[in-house]
């Protein structure tokens, strides 16, 4: 990877600087670059990308092949904010760059996307080298203090520098903000980005972490690693039903996680800051109502009639779910089904239709996939994503108040926003130029 060493950074202004190396910073710089902006990409860590290389659980879901409309869907709070720029880049673009530079793509089970080695680093290195090979100049361990504004405009950058003893005034003429939010931390996600835009005059949306598992209560840690696929997981806010999610459930040593909790995590989290009673419940027979679920239950009592209440649940449930469904019921395990009858019948039809956990709290930001909130919309341009309050600042991924749920959706936001801030930045900075005139 070509580096900058600062020697040149400071040398005149730069048409466009980004801050942040991320998969937003990338495509901005390389796409100010390709319309001929002379582009310099400060990354605090010792290499861009960090977060990137661990996405997707190190296979990096790229972007997702349903259409606009779907993509919209799955977008929060403004799907809307993001028209323009998934016309500028979307997910057919995302396949076509990574391609060019040699990392093919497959498309597997709901329509997301991969690299087809199944590898993050490739992804991550195919989009570090497409930066620099349309001229980018990146410069790592260049930790931005602030933003220099005169005259109401950015002029530069304030930025500590490796081995440097005192910071730095890196001149531009425009600035984007790529920085991410603040989930995974140990990547350099640290939220800097929104004290930048706060210290401007932006409005930030109250950062809070999403996509993050959720503790609950009972915890049942004894089915830890325990994966249902196919269950119905309905979220409950102060007694009332909200909105159900169809798909995988994991049970974890605290509480639950998996796709389906994932995606209700969002809200999740919002209600538990409000202090509001939240509960999920599961449905682990979706496919059958409650008669036909009975029906199934009294033909198991006939065909294993002398058998313990274990082995009834056996044929009912997983394993690791037996005991968990004793204890709820007040069973003996090894004690005969005879001790099913009535009310404890009724319950436990009820258990399987509707197991109930009480939401306790949820994972922190070393653990969240994304960053819920982040600088308002309403301070930023959509056809340009520049600043409303600062004209030649532009914003670009998880900084912006703008999230997804899994499936490849958050990073095609980053792809995008990031190609139409570095195409919106470039433009300017290019028409700004002495050259220019």
């Amino acid at each position: 990877m070509r580096q900058g060493d600062g020697t040149h950074a400071a040398q005149g202004a730069w048409d466009v600087a980004v801050v942040g190396g991320g998969p937003a910073g990338l495509l901005a710089a390389g796409r100010a670059a390709m319309l001929g902006a002379r582009v310099l990409l400060l990354e605090k860590m010792e290499k861009p990308a960090r977060k990137l290389r661990i996405t997707g659980k190190g296979r990096a879901n790229i972007t997702n092949m349903k259409p606009l409309e779907a993509h919209l869907q799955e977008i929060h709070p403004e799907p809307r904010f993001l028209r323009q720029a998934f016309q500028a880049f979307f997910n057919r673009d995302v396949i076509a760059l990574f391609e060019a530079q040699g990392v093919a793509t497959r498309v597997e089970r709901g329509e997301r996307v991969f690299p087809a080695s199944g590898q993050a680093w490739d992804v991550a290195d195919a989009l570090v080298a497409w930066a620099e090979a349309q001229g980018v100049e990146i410069l790592p361990h260049a930790r931005v203090a602030e933003l220099v504004i005169h005259e109401g405009a950015v002029s530069g950058l304030r930025v500590q520098l490796r081995g440097s003893t005192a910071p730095r005034i890196i001149e531009a003429r425009c600035v984007i903000l790529a920085t991410g939010g603040q989930s995974y931390p140990g990547t350099g996600s640290t939220g800097d980005g929104f004290h930048f835009a706060e210290a401007t005059g932006h409005r930030v949306e109250a950062p809070r972490p999403a996509l993050v598992r959720i503790e609950t209560r009972p915890a049942h840690e004894g089915a830890q690693g325990l994966i249902l696929k196919n269950v119905e997981t309905t979220l409950w806010i102060d007694g009332k039903k909200q909105v159900g999610e169809f798909g995988e459930v994991e049970f974890t040593a605290k509480g639950l996680a998996g796709a389906s909790v994932l995606r209700l995590s969002r809200r999740i989290v919002e209600a538990k800051a409000a202090d509001r009673k939240v509960e999920v419940t599961l449905d682990l027979k979706p496919a059958l109502d409650l008669a036909k679920l009975e029906a199934r239950l009294l033909r198991e009592l006939e065909a294993l009639r002398g058998g313990s209440c274990r082995h009834l649940l056996r044929a009912l449930l997983p394993l690791a779910l037996v005991d968990v469904f004793c204890e709820r019921l007040g069973l003996e395990p090894v004690g005969p089904m005879t001790q099913l009858q009535g009310s404890k019948r009724k319950k436990l039809l009820g258990l399987l239709k509707e197991m109930r956990f009480e939401v306790t709290g949820h994972g922190g930001w070393e653990e969240a996939i994304v960053t819920a909130g982040g600088v308002s919309l309403k301070d930023i341009d959509p056809r340009t994503l520049a600043s409303r309050k600062i004209p030649n600042l532009y914003f670009a991924g998880e900084v912006i108040n703008l999230d997804a749920n899994t499936g490849g959706y958050n990073l095609q936001i980053a792809f995008s926003t990031g190609w139409l801030a570095g195409e919106s930045a470039a433009r300017k900075a290019i028409e700004a130029s002495p050259k220019a005139h």
